[in-house]
């Protein structure tokens, strides 16, 4: 075959093409470097909201040390991490980080030690490890806002010194003590920062007024409401968490509540069980219990799905607790921890559709503890009826 230029010409541009498709083959992926000391390297750009601090962020994740060993997956457990930015939830780089990225984004990062761990070792993580994390934000859940309050909004203050507005009226039943109430809200801080939501949780709270289930600004607050309303509570600290706070509530610090009043119905009467003449038995863990009615079949064991309806009551019979009243079992699994060891070596006991009163003593329950309307060191008395196990 006879060469022409021509022919030289294509052989040479040939011949630097395939040099630069090898030179882009073997190119080191290119990342980007922060201010802050993270670099990272965008591999899908989302378009969802970029999140800020306090807003709830779900990620899924790979991390790896810099020899590609796989530390973490949150893929293998089939549910992204979940977190508030900015609270310090996770380590320092990724509050830094994802607020950089909107919602959608796919991301590889690069965390230096400062970043990270630092030089504490951290299960299977080294002291003074740069950790690689392969991203995806999945979704990004915008901070609850404060409610907007019109210009002529009127303030009523109690006697105690709770402060309350309506900021939107609902037409339903007045809140009276006794009444079964679910309550969405968000608490702030007096500069309107969250520290709590369960819009955040999209759960709203399930509580009896008059049982010392909430603090007392909220006992009170809630009465002076209706079914539908929207409120905002300003609480005193002595009718909140007083002179010690509670988790991220400092001592001695006023709070805001922005609420709005999901329900709220009577609730259903309880009769306590008949146990006048039966005999009350006793197990090697001072646990006393009553047989009401002995029902049928096995015994649960450990590890079966229990589903009860109860009814507690403290010793001079003040009920502090009853799905009878909410009219709602209550499901758990055996000798799991998931209940009080009265209860868990109690209902091993009893039988389907049998009814027993438990006498719970306190290191059985809540110890010295006070949950709720329970004081420290109480004994508890229990009315139960075992609906089913599987």
């Amino acid at each position: 075959m006879k060469i022409t230029d021509r022919t030289i010409l294509l052989l040479l541009m040939v011949g630097l093409f395939s040099c630069n498709v090898q030179r882009n083959l073997t190119k080191e992926p290119v990342f980007i470097e922060h201010e802050s000391g993270f670099r990272y390297q965008i591999t899908k750009k989302g378009n969802g909201i970029t999140p800020v601090d306090n807003d709830i962020v779900k990620v899924h994740y790979k991390l790896m040390l810099q020899d590609s060993t796989l530390i973490d997956s949150s893929y293998e457990r089939e549910e992204p991490a979940s977190f508030k930015l900015g609270a310090g939830q996770v380590i320092k780089g990724w509050d830094i980080a994802l607020s950089e990225f909107p919602g959608g984004t796919e991301v590889t990062l690069i965390l230096p030690p400062d970043l990270a761990y630092g030089d504490r070792t951290a299960g299977q993580i080294p002291a003074n490890s740069v950790l690689i994390f392969y991203l995806k934000i999945m979704d990004v859940i915008p901070a609850p806002k404060p409610y907007v309050l019109s210009d002529n909004y009127i303030v009523a203050e109690t006697e105690s010194g709770l402060k309350y507005t309506i900021v939107e009226k609902g037409s339903g039943p007045k809140l009276t003590k006794g009444m079964r109430v679910l309550v969405h809200y968000t608490g702030f801080f007096e500069d309107m920062s969250v520290f709590d939501s369960s819009f955040e949780r999209k759960e709203p709270v399930d509580i009896i007024l008059g049982r010392s289930m909430v603090i007392k600004g909220w006992e009170e607050g809630l009465t002076q409401l209706r079914k539908g309303d929207k409120a905002r509570l300003w609480v005193p600290y002595e009718l909140a968490y007083g002179e010690q706070g509670r988790g991220p509530i400092p001592p001695r610090t006023d709070l805001i509540f922005d609420i709005e009043i999901m329900e709220a119905d009577e609730m259903k009467k309880v009769e306590p069980f008949q146990t006048a003449g039966k005999d009350t038995l006793s197990t090697e863990t001072g646990l006393q219990y009553i047989i009401v009615n002995g029902g049928r079949g096995d015994y649960p064991v450990e590890g079966s799905v229990i589903t009860v309806h109860y009814t507690g009551y403290l010793t001079d019979g003040k009920i502090f607790d009853s799905s009878v009243e909410r009219r709602e079992s209550f499901t758990f699994v055996l000798g799991q921890g998931q209940v009080i060891s009265g209860w868990d070596e109690g209902i091993a006991l009893m039988r389907k559709k049998s009814r027993y009163r438990f006498i719970v003593p306190p290191d059985m329950a809540y110890g010295q503890r006070q949950v709720g309307p329970i004081p420290p060191n109480a004994t508890l008395i229990f009315d139960v009826e075992l609906l089913d196990f599987e």
